[in-house]
């Protein structure tokens, strides 16, 4: 092995242990499950910002939006990036604030808790299906993210496929097992940073190998569609084709996904104060617009890097676009070799970043909702801690070998469990927050038919190609709006009690208004049930009885 790869590694190792040490303090501050999945509701604006788009962005980031770019152009990666900003900005202004206060009036700490008690699921029901979906689109969500690990080291190391993601996968694994949410959501942290770093450092080096930024744009130029945002470049034919406005609107769809992730929603349950969340939103969205171009420009410096100056050979698989231009700066020196394993360890983060809370979803959606939940088993708190992590390490096993192809796309990977979680889960909260009338019947429905219609467009439909051929998450999004719609007005009026914790939810403007001033300290005590009845003897979100506490309103 080179000394520039020996370099490489050691600034990737250097960053595992930093993770892995945060994994250990994290742990100490785990005492239930609560602080488990949710760290104890204590987290911080900045955190809260930072680890929720670290762990959405995820590879695909660093490897699947430039790739994209590189290899067709502007169309596709832009249309999809506008869509995924403004969905962040919107998702951040409208449902944060209203499902942090939302989720704590109802003692949810996990999104399937939320939609369980919040419509009352007296069988659980509704709560195990959200656990079953989330299980099913996290499980190969969770793969893409080992399967990214596994090309970044046997691409440029050429260590086997298989052993570079199965120590990835262990690394995030262990700290995750060890430290929970709040690990996850601290090195997430550290991840957003040093994938902003990573990208910066390859922006203008790739920049100034392939000649400037105006040979770069002028060898884009040259190919037909390439910098067009209604054609797109087809590389195998060297022509432009068209890109029309349905085509556009289904890659805008993919900011609808927003409202129905679980590792960006979690973050929304779990800060200290809902007074921070404007912050949050601020430092999200300008990190998100930011990110998101200089990843689509890094494609186009990419191409101009092999056609312009020769820099480097023409790739084979355009997702490792960022992972060779690293290791062309690792030529360069022994201060190079380092900066390119940070470039590297930036990859490795966004893969982790989201890999870490996708796990912890997925983990407690069994251990929690359909253990706990469905079956009602009640082991002790401890024992609770044990079954969630054993719970964990079995989902990343299931993961780690649908990884096994190392041909497998990232990018299309991504962009189809994206689509399950948003047309199931994001219509779902939309309605849970924002519509009284909303009931558990139309809830169960729209999840349903969101789930189904992804599967049935993106398997069936689409393959007739023409205005059909469009990203499944529209159809399946609108479908379940609709089906969720009907079904509730058709059927029985939800009850004066949720009715009423409804509207005291909306009329709530800071968290510490709830339950007497609680706002989520974190103290790691179990709960009192909350009141959500009118008077005396009425039924709490937890179905026991209460004294008819109220909350605090303006």
């Amino acid at each position: 092995m080179e000394l520039n790869q020996i370099l490489m590694l050691v600034t990737i190792g250097a960053y595992l242990l930093v993770v892995l040490a945060i994994g250990v303090w994290a742990s100490r501050r785990n005492s239930s499950t609560d602080d488990f999945y949710l760290g104890g509701r204590r987290l911080g604006s900045l955190v809260t910002a930072m680890s929720a788009e670290a762990s959405d962005m995820s590879s695909w980031l660093l490897m699947g939006l430039p790739g994209v770019a590189y290899a067709t152009g502007l169309a596709d990666a832009t249309w999809t990036a506008i869509g995924l900003a403004a969905g962040t900005y919107l998702n951040w202004l409208i449902v944060s604030k209203r499902l942090r206060n939302y989720s704590q009036v109802t003692k949810a700490i996990t999104l399937p808790d939320f939609f369980s008690n919040r419509y009352r699921d007296k069988y659980k029901i509704l709560m195990a299906l959200s656990a079953l979906i989330i299980i099913v689109f996290f499980v190969p969500y969770t793969a893409s993210g080992f399967a990214a690990c596994g090309k970044l080291f046997s691409s440029l190391f050429h260590i086997d496929y298989l052993l570079a993601m199965g120590i990835s996968a262990a690394v995030i694994v262990a700290y995750t097992c060890i430290g929970g949410f709040l690990a996850a959501s601290t090195t997430d942290f550290i991840q957003s940073i040093i994938m902003t770093i990573a990208l910066l450092i390859v922006f203008f080096f790739g920049a100034a190998c392939a000649g400037g930024f105006g040979d770069v744009f002028g060898n884009a130029a040259s190919h037909p569609g390439y910098l067009d945002l209604t054609q797109i470049f087809n590389p195998e034919t060297n022509s432009a084709e068209p890109y029309g406005i349905l085509k556009i609107f289904s890659m805008l769809a993919w900011g609808l996904g927003y409202f129905g992730m679980p590792h960006v929603l979690l973050r929304f349950m779990a800060i200290s104060d809902s007074r921070k969340l404007k912050t949050s939103r601020r430092v999200a969205s300008v990190w998100v617009v930011i990110s998101l171009g200089i990843a689509i420009v890094i494609g186009i410096i990419g191409l101009g890097m092999v056609e312009n100056t020769h820099a480097m050979d023409p790739l084979k698989d355009p997702e490792t676009v960022i992972i060779q231009i690293s290791n062309l700066l690792s030529h360069f020196g022994w201060f190079p070799a380092l900066v390119a394993g940070l470039i590297l360890a930036g990859i490795l983060a966004s893969t982790m970043s989201t890999a870490d809370s996708q796990l912890l979803a997925a983990s407690s959606g069994v251990s929690e909702n359909i253990l706990g939940g469905l079956f009602r088993l009640k082991p002790s708190k401890r024992a609770t801690m044990w079954i969630a992590r054993a719970t964990l390490v079995g989902i990343a096993i299931v993961a780690f070998f649908l990884a096994w192809d190392p041909n497998s796309s990232v990018f299309e990977i991504v962009s189809f469990a994206w689509a399950g979680f948003g047309a199931t889960f994001g219509p779902v909260m939309l309605f849970a927050l924002f519509w009284r009338r909303s009931n558990i019947y139309g809830a169960f429905s729209g999840m349903v038919v969101g789930g189904s219609m992804v599967f049935i467009w993106k398997f069936l439909i689409a393959g007739f190609g023409g205005p059909l051929a469009i990203y499944e998450l529209l159809p399946a999004f609108i479908a379940a709006c609709i089906v969720n719609i009907v079904v509730s007005l058709i059927t029985k009026k939800p009850g004066q009690d949720m009715l009423d914790e409804f509207d005291r939810v909306k009329s709530i403007r800071h968290s510490d208004e709830i339950d007497g001033g609680d706002g989520g300290s974190g103290s790691g005590d179990e709960p009192e049930p909350v009141a959500v009845g009118v008077g005396a003897g009425s039924e709490s979100s937890s179905g026991t009885r209460s004294s008819g506490r109220h909350y605090r309103e303006d």
